[in-house]
């Protein structure tokens, strides 16, 4: 699988979201931040293949090769779709919650204040027309007191 371009890719990339009833578009723009469309990709975290499934991820969907192309995809993809569900249709918050997990974004309740979550949530809107590609704003933090100088 060398590029979202390629047949084997797009067929693959077709059935997952169709299968599990995403954007098309969306699927491929997750694959291409996620791993470059490298099925082999291994982050320093221990992610593992196109859609970069966490060893949990991979055990929670039973998949037997996440180096396998079609296997990775599909859990990839089913795992997206629970996370927009989760969210409400919320694609930016399923998105970060894909990246960061999603007791990182309940925790937060919304976007979590993460530079690498907002700018991987923000690179993917970007790649999807009639996107605004901006992450929605992180929840208020609560005021820190300031001193007083005494």
């Amino acid at each position: 699988m060398r590029s979202s371009t390629d047949p084997f890719a797009s067929a693959l990339l077709g059935a997952a979201a169709s299968a599990h009833q995403l954007d098309l578009k969306l699927l491929r723009a997750v694959v291409l931040q996620e791993s470059g469309f490298r099925p082999c990709a291994v982050s320093r975290k221990g992610a593992r293949g196109l859609m970069q499934l966490m060893p949990a991820t991979i055990e929670q969907f039973q998949v037997r090769d996440a180096f396998d192309p079609n296997q990775n995809i599909q859990a990839g993809a089913k795992y997206l779709k629970q996370l927009i569900d989760r969210y409400k249709g919320d694609v930016g918050l399923a998105l970060a919650a894909y990246n960061s997990g999603p007791s990182t974004v309940d925790a937060a309740k919304g976007m979590p204040r993460i530079q690498e979550t907002r700018d991987y949530v923000e690179a993917i809107l970007a790649r999807l027309p009639g996107s605004t590609a901006a992450t929605p704003p992180a929840p208020p933090q609560s005021p820190t007191p300031k001193p007083t100088g005494n």
